[in-house]
């Protein structure tokens, strides 16, 4: 029986290690890589608790290296998209139930297996199925991930202390927050691994159940994720993963009565879809189900006449290509002043002449793969295009995928602000800059504001302040995670809560309190310690 308010430990960001050569963890997770890509794995879909193989297998490769098997799924179908449904509504009132200390410990353990005993083999699974380099699966993998487990716990606990202000005499006013009635369906991205467990956890730890179904080429780290939950005591039928086809998850999901909300990463029309199908349905459900989403960006750098050469030049060079630009934040579509341009290209040009390409496992290469051949084949669309259209490639343009899907940063000088580069999400490591005549400083603003449908990142560099300002205050409607002189990627949980508006999502801000708020139903109570025993109030008397 709960008998004290309970303070749970502060949450701080993991440090990130730096695998630098002799380091214990660079030989840890060299090890992993070596193990792991020796063996295949088989991996089951988890419903209730239990291992579920159909038999129907789907192979999973290295994107680097797609000629070779690291294992295989088990592919299912509508039935155990029901049965998964039908095991998170049984699990349902007992999970809401159990005190928050005690669901707040299974994510704060999950949280030190992670950084602890399953370090090199998440940064290896990472690495090997979805063609991260050591430091960026770090970061991604088990540094983001171990924050968003142990600050989501700390933001949990914010929400739970939110009483009202006043009670007056003779009553007591005060809030609970319930979870949703019914299951939360989590619909995952292939790019964060992070994002692949936290989506499914913070529903989770503000006492839901939840369907989770992750991209088929993210599966492979999944794995683990559901072995670390296990390992930390999630209860069966809390998260319930399922290997099935979009439509398949979808046509049974979204007519389902009990349906209560999604919590998706991934394209702006598939979620634009999704929204479609869930209003469509609306009469069907017990209650309207929260619709949570970050999807697209076109994600700018701007660079003001006062800025440093050097500065604009490593934020492109970085926030443009790392993980080969695979992040809905990576900078996309770069805006530099004439007077900045002939210095930012030689910068550019001389940094990525330094790059090695190749297998994740060689730490000495900076660009791997991207992420499968559908990929590959429309970034490569798109470059083949700028070459056909007379747009200038200064670095890169050339691609191959005999052995990985592998395409060289990329970076396009286009003669027009509206250019299909400029405008539509690629996805991949491919930029493309627009050179505006520095006396136009105001005229562009307006373009980059106009010119993309997404609100995601977006990065200013400028040291004249009177501009910043300006500038800050013209874009405040196109970047939800906003840079001052920094790159528009590596948003940091506690630090900067990400999400954006416009086509880009609902800006629910992940790794913020925000985020769960969206994942409850507060109830309020007033009691009465004296209640009145006379209908008759003072106005009814006679003068």
């Amino acid at each position: 029986m709960s008998n004290a308010f309970y303070k749970v430990p502060k949450a701080v960001n993991e440090p990130i290690l730096n695998y630098a050569p002799g380091s214990t963890e660079k030989a840890d997770v060299k090890k992993a890589l070596s193990e792991m890509r020796a063996m295949e794995i088989d991996a089951p879909m988890y419903i209730g608790g239990k291992e579920v193989r159909t038999g129907d297998k789907v192979r999973i490769a290295p994107p680097h290296d797609h000629q070779h098997t690291l294992g295989h799924f088990h592919r299912g179908d509508e039935t155990h998209v029901k049965q998964a449904i039908d095991a998170a509504l049984a699990a349902k009132e007992k999970w809401a139930n159990l005190s928050w200390e005690h669901r707040a410990a299974i994510f704060l353990r999950a949280a030190d297996l992670l950084v602890g005993p399953y370090r090199a083999r998440m940064n290896a699974a990472t690495m090997l199925a979805q063609s991260k380099n050591v430091f960026q699966a770090e970061i991604d993998a088990v540094c983001e991930y171990a924050d968003f487990l142990r600050f989501n716990v700390e933001f949990m606990t914010d929400i739970y202390k939110q009483q009202p202000p006043y009670s007056p005499a003779p009553t007591w006013n005060r809030v609970e927050q319930r979870p949703l009635e019914g299951f939360i369906f989590a619909l995952t991205p292939f790019n964060f691994t992070s994002i692949a467990g936290n989506l499914p956890g913070a529903p989770a730890l503000m006492g839901n159940t939840v369907v989770w179904k992750p991209a088929d080429t993210q599966i492979y780290s999944a794995q683990i994720i559901m072995e670390i939950f296990k390992e930390a005591g999630l209860p069966d039928g809390v998260i319930n993963l399922v290997y099935v086809r979009g439509p398949v998850a979808g046509d049974v999901i979204f007519k389902h009565p009990e349906f209560a909300g999604i919590h998706f990463t991934g394209s702006t029309g598939v979620f634009q879809n999704i929204w479609k199908t869930i209003g469509e349905n609306i009469h069907n459900y017990k209650s309207y189900p929260r619709i949570v989403g970050e999807t697209g960006g076109k994600d700018f750098i701007i660079a003001h006449p006062s800025s440093f050469p050097k500065q604009v030049a490593t934020a492109i060079v970085r926030g443009a290509f790392e993980f080969q630009g695979q992040k809905c934040s990576a900078a996309s579509r770069v805006y530099i002043p004439s007077n900045l341009w002939k210095e930012v290209k030689g910068y550019v040009i001389e940094d990525l002449k330094t790059f090695k390409m190749g297998a994740a496992e060689d730490f000495s290469n900076f660009i791997n793969a991207v992420i499968d051949e559908k990929s590959f084949d429309k970034i490569a669309g798109y470059i083949d295009t700028a070459k056909a259209d007379g747009q200038e490639i200064i670095a890169g343009g050339n691609y191959d995928k005999s052995k990985g899907y592998f395409i060289e940063p990329t970076v396009i000088v286009a003669n027009d602000p509206q250019y299909t580069t400029m405008c539509e999400e690629i996805f991949g490591p491919v930029v493309t800059i627009y050179v505006f005549d520095e006396n136009k400083w105001e005229e562009t603003l307006d373009i980059l504001d106009k010119t993309s449908p997404y609100a995601l990142t977006g990065a200013l560099f400028c040291q004249d302040r009177y501009a910043t300002e300006a500038a800050v205050k013209k874009l405040e409607n196109c970047a939800g995670n906003f840079y001052i002189n920094d790159k528009p990627t590596g948003a940091v949980v506690g630090q900067q809560p990400f999400g954006g508006a416009r086509g880009s999502g609902t800006n629910d801000k992940a790794g913020s309190m925000i985020n769960l708020l969206r994942w409850v139903s507060p109830r309020t109570i007033k009691e009465n310690f004296v209640p009145p025993t006379d209908y008759r109030y003072p106005f009814l008397g006679e003068s």
